[in-house]
């Protein structure tokens, strides 16, 4: 036997490593998982290059244990195992990473790197955050001695001799006591699952009881027999791994179903990702049906390097507005730290991002053009993605021109190119400004919209929750065009012809009326506008600023005009008052006050119903006052 001080470069670095290394204890486990699995993939592709034709490597597995009584953890593996000297380097020389060694050595031509999933040699220290004492118990597959080391998280170590006959690695993990928790099996099997459920090696842990068919003189009522078979807590050959043509849309189902097992909602579709020029990259991402609440959708996308789980925080490799999809992302290209709990921005990451965006973008486009009723029909479903992917990526923006569609309230969907040919010889302005004009909401602003569409204009149903960013979006690329609500001012001035309506009223009749609706509506909810517009227009129309409405709907829902407090302004409406119309003239000429004033809130009343203002007790007292006026 044999005893030393392990070599580290930093003084007391268990501490460090039981404090700082990992952000999470439970991490432990990925870690020495992904050794075992390591060591497995290395033996196989030392046997197909022919250096290790001897030794017997059918089916191997990984197998993880617990013994609760005493308090030990157990990760076997039947892998390349390790020498006495090997030991000594690998394990007692922290700086250096026994899987760059490999990958050095036996790299193929191609660049092959035969799945090695170690990069950092850290990755077993990890093991002394729950672990008061850690053994190993290795044998190379080489014709040498079994090794055993010991250490009990002080730099200090024993290695002897030991009798283990197979090849292989056991980590033996005593567990201290304020970490007991991972002597659970219900704690166990809950990390293998999360971390290690598409490990590319089988991992055993216990058995569980199968069911066998019954012998054909079995009666009805005799049970069935039953063996014991290893509970195998993966699937190493996820639907990721494979390529496309060896995969059937039942298959991309049945694997979304595996990643979420409480997702009972179908995915609308999938787009398979398989690249290994000029960087290394497969998964499948699938569109789920979303809903406004963006915050909800986000880190579903999950993200691993040659099968080990990462993160569910895929930030700086998925565009932020595909976050909002869900699937597997599989890349050894990209860069993690010791942990791989957070990303390193390199350009390789932004190459990848890259061809996400533009993979989307093909596949929208095809399913576009393979059945446009289909993606028709979707496309309240998927439009929050497109349009902040439009929002925020400029080369989106440029390709979803082909397939962004723009919904009208009677239900027909346009692209924006067959939009502005339907549109632009009625809703052009006398300074030849395109008016694209918009409801978010069919039932609150239907006066609006019936108002426009008796004047002949397509009206767009555009109600996702950014609709304000993207509409700034569009009006900053698009060459003289502008976005208008209809509910935002009249429509005869939303879309202003060289005709203009002259006012019935004289310039001394509006302005005694102007005073006398100052006097009787508050100014504090109210901006009173004389505009004579046709007679058979409401006489009273309550309308919001375009500019303020959208600054102020932007800052709620992050940017725009949050540079100008707008989001928390009180709500601020115009009152357009039709000078041409009857009841107008009426109200002018009502000698009685009191009548006067009562037309007045009437007529504003009406406005105020017809905008969704009208409520609570103003709607009892509108109410109160209509029968009164019928009487």
């Amino acid at each position: 036997m044999s005893t030393g001080t392990i070599n580290v470069s930093v003084e007391n670095i268990f501490p460090l490593i039981k404090k700082f290394l990992y952000s999470d204890h439970e991490i432990f486990l990925r870690e020495l998982i992904s050794n075992a699995t390591d060591a497995t993939l290395k033996l196989k592709h030392l046997a197909n290059i022919g250096e290790a034709n001897d030794v017997p490597i059918d089916n191997p597995m990984i197998e993880v244990k617990v013994n609760k009584e005493a308090k030990t953890l157990h990760i076997i593996d039947q892998g390349i195992g390790m020498t006495k000297e090997e030991v000594e380097k690998y394990i007692n020389d922290i700086a250096f990473s026994g899987a760059e060694e490999f990958l050095a050595k036996y790299k193929d031509k191609n660049g092959d790197d035969a799945g090695i999933i170690g990069h950092f040699g850290l990755g077993f220290y990890s093991a002394f955050m729950v672990a008061s004492k850690v053994e190993i118990i290795t044998k190379s597959f080489k014709d040498k001695p079994a090794a055993h080391w010991s250490c009990d998280g002080s730099p200090k170590y024993t290695l002897e001799e030991a009798d283990k006959k197979e090849h292989g690695t056991e980590i033996i993990l005593h567990i201290m006591e304020d970490e007991t928790e991972f002597l659970e099996e219900s704690r166990i099997r809950e990390l293998l699952v999360k971390y290690n459920k598409f490990m590319p090696i089988p991992i055993k842990f216990g058995t569980k009881t199968e069911e066998l068919p019954k012998p054909e003189d079995a009666k009805e009522d005799d049970p069935a027999p039953t063996k014991e078979v290893d509970n195998i807590v993966n699937n190493p050959n996820p639907a990721w791994t494979k390529q496309p043509t060896d995969l059937e849309d039942k298959d991309y189902k049945e694997f979304y179903r595996e990643l979420y097992p409480m997702q009972f909602e179908e995915p609308l579709f999938h787009i398979h990702l398989n690249v290994d020029y000029p960087f290394n990259l497969t998964g499948i991402l699938y569109f789920p049906k979303m809903t406004s609440d963006m915050s909800v959708q986000k880190d579903r996308i999950q993200l691993y390097q040659n099968q080990v789980f990462v993160t569910d925080n895929v930030e700086g490799i998925v565009p932020e507005f595909l976050t909002m999809l869900r699937g597997v992302i599989d890349s050894p290209d990209i860069p993690l730290n010791v942990s791989r709990s957070y990303l390193q921005a390199d350009g390789a990451v932004k190459k990848i991002s890259s061809y996400i965006t533009r993979k989307v973008a093909d596949k929208l486009k095809s399913l576009f053009n393979e059945s446009r009723e289909d993606f028709e029909k979707k496309w309240d479903d998927i439009k929050v993605v497109i349009e902040y992917g439009m929002l925020t990526e400029d080369k989106f923006f440029e390709k979803a021109q082909k397939f962004a569609l723009y919904p009208t309230v009677d239900g027909e969907y346009l692209t924006y190119e067959e939009l502005e040919e339907k549109i632009k010889p009625n809703q052009t302005d006398k300074d030849d400004k395109l008016v694209i004009l918009y409801a978010s909401n069919k039932e609150e602003q239907h006066s609006y919209i019936q108002d426009a569409k008796e004047k002949g204009y397509e009206v767009l149903l555009l109600d996702s929750p950014i609709v304000s960013h993207l509409l700034q979006k569009l009006e900053s690329e698009k060459e003289n065009i502008s976005f208008a609500r209809v509910d935002s001012d009249p429509v005869e001035t939303l879309i202003k012809k060289e005709d203009s309506n002259v006012s019935k009223l004289s310039e001394e009749e509006t302005e005694e009326l102007k005073t006398f609706l100052d006097e009787t509506i508050s100014k504090e909810r109210f901006t009173i506008q004389m505009e004579a517009m046709d007679s058979n227009a409401n006489p009273f129309v309550i309308t919001e600023p375009e500019f303020m409405r959208r600054m102020k709907e932007m800052q709620r829902t992050g940017g725009g005009g949050g540079m100008f407090g707008m989001g928390n302004m009180p709500e601020m409406y115009n009152l357009i008052v039709n000078t041409n119309h009857p009841l107008v003239g009426e109200i002018l000429s009502t000698k009685t006050k009191k009548k006067k004033e009562r037309l007045v809130n009437q007529a504003l009343d009406l406005a105020r119903l017809s905008k969704g203002l009208l409520k609570g007790e103003e709607m009892t007292q509108f109410i109160k006052r209509s029968y009164e006026m019928i009487k």
